[in-house]
């Protein structure tokens, strides 16, 4: 038992020593923290997702999913702040279950963002295709992975910055699409149905549970980045007291309903424009 204690001595104090900057400030958490929830499954697959559970099926399916992200974070947290080092919930994996898994769930979570990463770009291509037709989707394709290469291969400091500037840029978003979808709710700048379309056919639950179960993975995907905290807290300044801070109950809480919020304007808003 002791021999085992001196040896995570050994590797915190060789990981904090040779490896980390500790260049991450508590702001940089901060957006990290709230900037992870916040992606391209909210922003592009809203629409698809109202379509296939309705609106009530889509609150539903994002609430739940949203529920098991913050016990999760919360989990992340505390080992992240009792050992934050290199390797994040793979090494804990390593430590304190297995090897194997350990090695299993590094490899996986590398695949899982590359994947991601395929998709990302490529819903920045079709995006950008709406104000440039003209444009090839491989040149907007090619230019974001270049430019996330770029940030990854600076300097943590670097790429702290640049998450800061980003995930407020989501967060300012978020608020704007809101702040739209309320007042076209409730016929601000034009006429306005207000709710009557959440009882139009089979709404506000589409499909049952059945549809609600078939969107659980988009809902997934619209809360990865979420574990960033914890991977990011071997970087983070004093990770003691500034890890506990980004992942509060009100961090939490403030992420969900941001998320459920802006899915019931996203529902709102497009059963509005089917009208027109």
């Amino acid at each position: 038992m002791a021999d085992n204690q001196n040896n995570n001595n050994v590797e915190y104090t060789s990981n904090t020593q040779k490896h980390l900057k500790r260049s991450l400030k508590a702001r940089h958490m901060n957006m990290i923290a709230l900037g992870g929830a916040i992606g391209t499954g909210l922003f592009v697959a809203g629409g698809e997702v109202v379509s296939t559970a309705g609106p009530g099926g889509a609150l539903v399916a994002y609430g739940l999913i949203g529920i098991m992200v913050y016990f999760l974070m919360t989990s992340l947290g505390e080992m992240a702040t009792y050992l934050p080092i290199p390797g994040s919930f793979g090494t804990y994996a390593k430590r304190y279950v297995d090897p194997a898994f350990g090695f299993a769930l590094g490899w996986n979570y590398w695949f899982n963002w590359a994947i991601t990463l395929a998709a990302e770009v490529l819903a920045g291509a079709l995006i950008m295709k709406y104000w440039f037709p003209d444009v090839p989707a491989i040149v907007w394709s090619a230019l974001f992975l270049l430019i996330l290469f770029g940030l990854n291969y600076l300097s943590t400091r670097s790429f702290g910055e640049s998450e800061y500037v980003f995930s407020s840029i989501k967060v300012i978003t978020v608020f704007v699409f809101l702040f739209c979808g309320f007042m076209l709710i409730f016929g601000i700048g034009g006429t306005s149905p207000g709710f009557e379309n959440w009882t139009v056919g089979e709404a506000p639950f589409v499909g049952g549970w059945e549809s609600i179960l078939a969107i659980f993975m988009v809902a997934g995907f619209s809360f990865q980045g979420t574990e960033l905290i914890g991977v990011a807290a071997g970087e983070a300044e004093d990770p003691e007291k500034n890890v506990p801070k980004r992942l509060t109950p009100s961090s939490g809480a403030f992420c969900c309903s941001i998320l459920g919020l802006s899915q019931l304007s996203v529902s709102s808003f497009l059963t509005l424009i089917q009208t027109y």
